[in-house]
């Protein structure tokens, strides 16, 4: 498996875990400073590398009344702006081929929806701009079904800088996502690293949140189970949406973890992760 680098956060099969964190939106400068920074300290002292997460733009909402967020301009801006606050890499997603480029500006990790996995013109713009691409399975892939996304990557950029393949959990039809450890496993065979979408992985999509039916519903009570289970089977990096108030956030409330939840986690993700880089380093003497 390779190993990529977002600035100096190496992800590979070898490497401490990888966190790729922050709120849902991006609903202001300083709030996604705050967070970003207690992230970042949070990392630093366990020794493992961050990235800062958050959108500009939430353009898959389950209303067309939902908050959506800043917007390409001001979004980016502020996403700059914290890496430069901060020092660490930051990501968004994004939703057309023409924010790649100018996301690509501003950002130093391009991330594809699941979604929007498949959409070959947005895939080929994010791979053109010479940055990593994260891209979130598709909630009707199978993860083999990745390969194509993959080659895709691969054959629009001459030299791509690195890709990363995220699970979210698969979709069957009844309010609750089921995520499958053997395809996982599948999903790491690709080759590019592996992270696991721990929040977005408890979403029920389509059910209710807090009794209103206009907005998806969430269990994330399950999700320090699912990822000390997924850092446990080996994926090399996290990824948590995270707040200082969920009930009072503006997007994902309902699955975001509360920020000191999220801190006291990585401690236990962390120590999983060493056991098992140990092992793979045992297996292969």
């Amino acid at each position: 498996m390779r190993t990529v680098r977002i600035q100096n956060v190496a992800i590979g099969p070898d490497k401490p875990l990888a966190v790729i964190a922050g709120p849902c939106m991006a609903e202001s400068l300083e709030q996604c400073s705050r967070i970003g920074e207690t992230m970042r300290d949070r990392c630093a002292e366990l020794g493992i590398g961050y990235i800062f997460k958050a959108s500009f733009d939430k353009a898959n909402r389950t209303s067309i009344h939902s908050k959506r967020g800043p917007g390409l301009r001001q979004g980016l801006e502020w996403l700059a702006e914290v890496g430069r606050r901060l020092g660490v890499p930051v990501t968004t997603d994004v939703h057309q081929p023409d924010q790649c480029a100018p996301a690509a500006k501003h950002v130093d990790l391009l991330q594809i929806p699941a979604f929007l996995c498949r959409q070959t013109d947005l895939l080929i713009a994010a791979a053109e701009t010479g940055r990593a691409v994260n891209v979130k399975k598709g909630q009707f892939l199978s993860p083999r079904e990745m390969s194509s996304v993959v080659q895709k990557l691969i054959e629009s950029a001459a030299d791509h800088p690195g890709i990363l393949l995220t699970e979210r959990g698969t979709f069957f039809g009844y309010h609750q996502l089921v995520n499958d450890f053997i395809g996982l496993g599948d999903l790491m065979d690709l080759g590019w690293p592996v992270c696991f979408d721990v929040t977005h992985s408890t979403q029920l999509p389509g059910g209710s949140a807090h009794g209103e039916t206009c907005v998806t519903g969430g269990r994330p009570d399950r999700a320090p189970l699912l990822a000390r289970a997924a850092v446990a089977a080996g994926v090399q990096a996290v990824f948590i949406e995270t707040h200082t108030n969920p009930a009072e956030a503006l997007s994902d409330g309902a699955t975001m973890l509360p920020l000191e939840q999220t801190l006291s986690l990585l401690g236990d993700l962390v120590a999983i992760r060493g056991c098992v880089v140990s092992a793979i380093g045992a297996s292969s003497v």
